[in-house]
């Protein structure tokens, strides 16, 4: 079944190029950016201590639009895979995430819109608390991970500024036997349904020439179960262009989702790293 949604999610993807290709108007607004950050620490008779590291990290955003008439469709991707490789510790995760978001807009006046949306995201390999001894997985692909999906309305002022309100979303969490009984699964389950408010934002604004700062929110109350208890995801990206190949990238990342940890969650990343970008219109 999930993989089953994975393949659907996909397929969206492919059915909207292959409609690029016969139509001969370009309705398409196609770009992306692969970035590939590295740094390394190395430490020889350091009184102070420290361990040689380095570490990698790879970050993938596609956006693929569709606008005719009334109707806008936009659709944007986000992948991130990190690893850093500690002297006595061995390789650890420092970034793993697919994400998903699919937004359909039907004109309603200058800036809102009738829509839909869906969002999927999981990670690609298995995550563990090396805080813990035995050291526990606690996450694998598609355990957890969440399917959203609702009506709403659409505040779209261009597309890096856009504000969707969904107020009947539907949300499926996923996990495989081995983690039933977390992130809000119930034990001897693999699936949760909740039904609730969720809002999204995306803000993308240049503060100079050269920097750039991106903003996606996410935020879900769960009518069904403590509606009070809102779930949140922040990421706050600040990009500083060195030249055409080179950037320095500073990410923010806060969750907070009490299925998940009680705690709130917080990451971040700073790095000098190699971009390119590409773009059809």
């Amino acid at each position: 079944m999930k993989k089953f949604l994975f393949v659907c999610v996909l397929l969206i993807s492919v059915f909207g190029f292959s409609q690029e290709k016969k139509d001969s108007i370009p309705k398409w607004k196609i770009m992306g950016q692969f970035t590939f950050l590295l740094n390394q620490s190395t430490f020889t008779n350091w009184k102070a201590g420290g361990d040689n590291t380095i570490a990698g990290n790879m970050a993938i955003n596609y956006d693929f639009n569709y606008k005719k008439g009334n109707w806008n469709w936009d659709n944007r991707i986000i992948t991130v895979y990190g690893l850093s490789n500690f002297k006595d510790a061995g390789l650890r995760k420092t970034g793993d995430r697919f994400e998903y978001n699919s937004l359909l807009g039907l004109r309603s006046n200058k800036y809102w819109f009738f829509s839909f949306f869906l969002n999927f995201k999981t990670q690609y390999t298995r995550g563990f608390d090396y805080k813990k001894t035995p050291i526990l997985p606690i996450s694998d692909l598609f355990s957890p991970a969440y399917l959203s999906f609702g009506p709403g309305m659409l505040w779209k002022r261009s597309d890096n500024i856009t504000i969707n309100i969904a107020p009947a979303t539907s949300r499926f969490t996923f996990v495989s036997d081995e983690f039933s009984g977390k992130y809000g699964v119930d034990p001897g389950e693999n699936v949760k349904f909740a039904l609730g408010f969720s809002l999204s934002a995306y803000f993308n604004f240049k503060i100079t020439d050269n920097i750039t700062m991106q903003n996606i929110i996410a935020m879900y109350s769960n009518y069904l179960n403590k509606a009070q208890n809102v779930d949140l995801d922040y990421q706050a990206k600040f990009s500083i262009d060195v030249n055409k190949y080179m950037t320095v990238d500073i990410l923010f990342h806060t969750l907070i989702d009490d299925n998940a940890s009680s705690k709130i969650q917080f990451k971040d990343i700073f790095g000098l790293g190699l971009k390119y970008i590409f773009h059809k219109k």
